[in-house]
């Protein structure tokens, strides 16, 4: 535990025209710490129950070795895809537009509730066809389309149990999660558009479903038209399935405790995590976290840019805005094509209100627009902005506000993860003071704070761990396939602590303000320790990124004989100056102070980054020391997973700068 100076930054309080019409008021919090399970029962009775709930929360903790056990909403009955399709047509809202789907190559589809309950019926009944039943596994490998969407609520439909893949995983990283759901059904595209091409993607797919005696078939929807391999008798085609099926279905109830879908967590080691969620306690956090700290309204146009195989993009870009009855825009493409200005215009052709990012986007935005955004584009529509993805740069979040926001908006930082299934610090924005760079505080019902080693709440300004102490509808129930990993990986640390005998351990380390605001510093992992100093990697970064020649920034501690670790950064220019390390350096030790100053800087064109936005540090550590192998003359150790990566080519970029720095030394 060490003490943090957090960044100087100026508050931004609530405006008072959003405040007069917000969601929620401020009493939410004294209510939900009264009582945090009447307050998740009343969140939950925003839904529509088949059968109700007899037992609001079961929960045995991980105590003597005991693997934890929650249970939400005992006995009740309800059908997810009902909750976020149906009941808005039965409710004369048929006619309301649900999508705005826009393909990289420009073309567009407008989906109204209606046409989406007729076109999720078609898709349960083919999957009923297809021998699926409640339980069973589909794993969806497609990109961010509408099929994608009704694909998804058919499964939620029928009871089965979906894994969303992300479209440009590896074929090895597909086969993981059929092998490892056990699933029945793969659902795949001929292709699809990225980056102004189209790209064939079935033969990453059969590569992946080859020889697995439990997938039965291979659901092949056309996007690109191009020609593809087939496997007579496995393979068919989605016009020929689901175009042809029935628009009727009724949706059946499903217990509370069903589960909903497995998500795998990523990373640079160990093979992914499954981690599955259940369908009422899942959905009533996910519909009420999204109503409240995005103050949902009836008329906004929602678009969160996430992937739909990441879980943001399942809690607030399918399950959250449509339980919420909204109107979304869903784009295929990268942000960049066909220029650097198409988020730009998409927000203004579909009036987008709500704007929901990733801290790497916009501080790629910084990198092409400098200070302020290209004229001509009318964002006037935008309300409220969101990030999501990992701590956002103080700098970056005052950029943003200026230039999205018209430097009037509230910006809602999330944190929470895949585990936690939907937002867990977050303000509310017509309530909380903002600060930038920090999430602000726990959602209402939710019990999250700073810990030290032994368990206890730290004094303001030092850092420790962040936990959860008190069970929550939306956590994740287990690890597929591997109850003791659940428990080994989240809840041992604090084990026996607190009124419900375990802390629920985020992984992440952070600290808290004076005013009870919470910090994320990183990953637990992304710390550097130098000369005994323990060094935040995200506080070193945002202190680079406040320089006005840096784009982006990427820390990691590297083996030093000296000073037992030393801090390697690898930044983007911003194009805004030149990058000098002399003046970086300076940067940082004004900022943080000296014992922070990254002993190597590496000027690279872009950082390896998790689909959802996360910069992979420990891969930045490891590249660097491979350099140093090879420089030594010895192997170097293997990098770990990049499966995960969203740009798999920034590996290679970074390894060719350090190759040429040796080169242009040796």
């Amino acid at each position: 535990m060490t003490e943090v100076r957090l960044l100087e930054t100026r508050e931004y309080a609530p405006p008072a025209a959003f405040t007069a019409q917000a969601n929620v008021t401020a009493e939410i919090y004294a209510e939900a710490d009264a009582d945090p399970t009447a307050f998740w029962e009343q969140a939950a009775r925003r839904l529509d129950w088949v059968e109700p709930w007899h037992t609001a929360h079961e929960w045995e903790p991980p105590t003597d070795g005991a693997i934890p056990a929650a249970r939400w909403f005992v006995g009740g009955k309800l059908n997810v895809a009902y909750n976020c399709v149906d009941r808005h047509v039965e409710a004369g809202r048929g006619d309301k537009v649900a999508l705005h789907f826009e393909g990289e190559p420009g073309d567009r589809t407008t989906v109204t509730y209606a046409d989406l309950q007729r076109r999720v019926s078609q898709a349960a009944n083919a999957l009923t066809s297809l021998g699926i039943e409640p339980g069973d596994r589909v794993v969806i490998y497609l990109p961010v389309l509408v099929e994608t969407i009704v694909i998804t609520l058919a499964c939620a439909r029928i009871g089965a149990v979906h894994s969303l893949v992300f479209g440009g995983f590896s074929a090895e990283a597909v086969r993981f999660r059929l092998q490892d759901t056990g699933a029945k059904l793969l659902v795949t595209s001929d292709g699809q558009f990225r980056r102004g091409a189209a790209t064939e993607v079935k033969s990453t797919a059969d590569a992946a479903a080859a020889d697995l005696p439990e997938l039965e078939h291979v659901l092949v929807l056309r996007r690109t038209g191009q020609d593809v391999p087939w496997t007579a008798g496995r393979d068919l085609w989605w016009h020929d399935v689901v175009d042809t099926a029935s628009s009727t279905h009724d949706a059946q109830p499903f217990d509370a405790e069903h589960p909903l879908f497995i998500i795998y967590t990523s990373g640079t080691t160990g093979k992914p995590k499954g981690l599955v969620h259940t369908s009422g306690g899942y959905l009533t956090h996910t519909s009420w976290a999204h109503w409240a700290h995005f103050d949902a309204k009836p008329d906004d146009v929602h678009w969160c840019t996430a992937d739909l195989a990441w879980v943001t993009a399942h809690t607030y870009e399918i399950y959250g805005p449509l339980s919420n009855g909204l109107t979304q825009v869903i784009y295929e493409g990268t942000p960049d094509t066909p220029n650097r200005e198409r988020h730009l215009e998409i927000i203004e052709r579909y009036g987008v209100t709500v704007y929901y990012t990733a801290p790497t986007l916009i501080r790629t935005f910084m990198t092409w627009f400098g200070a302020e955004l290209p004229t001509g584009h009318d964002l006037s529509s935008l309300r409220l902005l969101g990030t999501v993805g990992e701590a956002i740069n103080p700098e970056a979040w005052i950029w943003f506000r200026r230039n999205f926001g018209r430097d009037e908006l509230p910006i809602v930082d999330t944190w929470w993860q895949s585990e936690t299934g939907a937002a867990m610090i977050v303000p509310l924005p017509g309530i909380t003071t903002l600060k930038p760079g920090s999430a602000t505080v726990p959602l209402p019902g939710i019990d999250a704070t700073v810990v030290d080693e032994n368990g206890d709440e730290v004094a303001p300004g030092r850092s420790g761990t962040l936990v959860v102490r008190r069970p929550w509808p939306g956590m994740a129930r287990t690890v597929w396939g591997n109850p003791q990993r659940y428990r080994d990986s989240y809840w041992a640390t604090f084990a026996g602590h607190g009124d419900f005998g375990g802390y629920y351990v985020a992984g992440d380390g952070a600290t808290k303000d004076a005013d009870g605001h919470i910090w994320l510093l990183g990953r637990l992992d992304d710390v550097v320790n130098v000369s005994g100093h323990r060094l935040s990697t995200i506080e070193i970064e945002s202190a680079l990124v406040a320089h006005e020649s840096v784009g982006e920034a990427g820390t990691a501690g590297v083996s030093d004989p000296v000073t037992g670790q030393a801090v390697v950064a690898f930044v983007t220019p911003s194009g805004a100056a030149a990058v000098t390390a002399s003046a970086l350096r300076d940067q940082v030790a004004q900022a943080i102070g000296p014992v922070a100053k990254p002993k190597h800087i590496i000027v690279v064109p872009d950082l390896p980054k998790t689909r959802s936005g996360k910069i992979m540090r420990r891969l930045l550590a490891q590249l660097w020391e491979a350099e140093q192998d090879r420089r030594a003359d010895r192997e170097p150790k293997a990098l770990g997973d990049t499966t995960s990566l969203q740009n798999p080519w920034a590996v290679d970029g970074i390894a060719d700068v350090l190759a040429a720095a040796y080169s242009r030394t040796s």
